[in-house]
């Protein structure tokens, strides 16, 4: 049953908006493809027949002068198979010495299946420190850049075997949205076990609706996700909602589509109207504020009064000290740095001008005595407007102003 409306809200776009959604698949020629656990493993480990039909599918696809980027699960299932373990690891060190396992047979199988069509494989392993650090960032889409134009496809995973909670991306949904602004890709495809995005979990309620084409994430979209998940894995659809919100943010149009379903791929590219797009906004970010808006662990936290809000989000000005209220934790100068209101509210990133302990002496005045408190001045901002982006949920809720690139 396919929704054309969804009560209380309206989330998905009208019909006039449909072929939006041919014309995106038609042109996508970069292409990042998520692939959960739910879809690649099993219960005595990775799920080989769907690896290769996703090789197949990928080869054909290939031949239409498209590329593509795997973000895939599996390694832990693939270890668990190599030691004939029965219960899935627990602690922390165990999880990690089981991926460092499984990685090498994830790989291999891949590498195995794309050889048959005569395709190469590259394996990249990223922590949310590799995407943090800009020149770390930067060199790793220099790589993803070179393999794509050697005709390589990439196979992206965490790295699950040195990640810790500081450094680490959280899923897999969260790495492909991030993947897919570094690279600038023209579609993100988020295979899972469910058909697509529904008004209400799909394994539990017989009468759930699928939405096919959603232009907005509000409040009550975020809470239909919150009540529907995948049976494996550790993301479920509110983390698939969390990349979708990203990429719209980016201007990246994202699918949600049944993993399972036999030849999901080509089909979503010869035209069948399959899972649930989300469809992007018109304005977003490019180059460094697009780097910024991805970041998941900031050196510090700035609070802002109401005036500094409206200033940065609704006006796109600078951060001046005078709109600082408060500072948290320890930063440098060009280190990036999360904004929030008095209350804690996320507003945006941005790059600052000083350190954590200067700031902390000047917040509250004019730029015009900085330099009497601290004995010099780099700059009248703590943040100027070129290094800040505002997150998106205020781009949501429209209180960002247009970003112009």
């Amino acid at each position: 049953m396919i929704a054309n409306t969804v009560n209380p809200t309206k989330p998905i776009a009208s019909t006039s908006e449909i072929p939006e959604r041919e014309k995106i698949i038609k042109q996508a020629r970069r292409i990042v493809i998520k692939l959960g656990s739910a879809i690649l493993t099993r219960q005595d480990g990775l799920n080989l027949v769907v690896l290769a039909r996703i090789c197949d599918q990928i080869a054909r696809l290939l031949e239409e002068k498209r590329e593509f980027i795997l973000v895939s699960s599996g390694a832990i299932a693939a270890g668990m198979r190599k030691l004939r373990m029965e219960r899935k690891p627990r602690s922390i060190t165990e999880k990690q010495a089981v991926a460092a396992i499984g990685q090498s047979s994830l790989i291999q199988s891949w590498e195995d299946q794309f050889r048959i069509y005569g395709i190469k494989a590259a394996q990249i392993l990223l922590t949310g420190d590799d995407l943090n650090n800009r020149r770390r960032y930067l060199n790793a889409r220099n790589t993803l850049n070179m393999l794509l134009s050697w005709g390589v496809v990439p196979i992206i995973n965490e790295n699950d075997t040195v990640v810790v909670e500081e450094i680490k991306f959280g899923d897999n949904d969260n790495l492909s949205a991030l993947i897919a602004g570094m690279i600038n890709a023209d579609l993100l495809i988020n295979l899972t076990d469910i058909g697509g995005f529904y008004d209400r979990d799909p394994h539990k309620d017989a009468k759930a609706c699928l939405l096919p084409v959603i232009t907005k994430i509000d409040a009550r979209v975020k809470e239909c996700a919150g009540h529907t998940g995948g049976n494996v894995g550790t993301g479920g659809m509110t983390s698939k909602i969390q990349a979708a919100q990203k990429c719209m943010a980016m201007g990246i149009p994202m699918i949600i589509a049944g993993g399972k379903i036999r030849d999901i791929l080509t089909d979503i590219f010869h035209g069948k109207d399959l899972g649930t797009i989300f469809l992007p906004k018109e304005t977003h970010y490019h180059g460094k504020k697009q780097w910024l808006m991805q970041l998941s662990r900031p050196k510090g936290k700035l609070y802002l009064d109401a005036g500094a809000m409206r200033a940065v989000v609704s006006g796109g000005k600078s951060l001046l000290p005078i709109g600082i209220s408060r500072v948290a934790g320890s930063f440098g100068v060009g280190d990036p740095v999360e904004c929030v209101s008095v209350e804690g509210r996320p507003i945006g990133m941005g790059l600052v001008n000083y350190r954590s302990r200067e700031i902390d002496q000047i917040k509250g005045v004019q730029s015009n005595q900085i330099e009497e408190i601290l004995g010099y001045k780099y700059a009248d901002e703590v943040i100027h407007r070129d290094n800040f982006a505002v997150l998106p949920e205020m781009v949501e809720t429209g209180n960002e102003n247009e970003e112009r690139g």
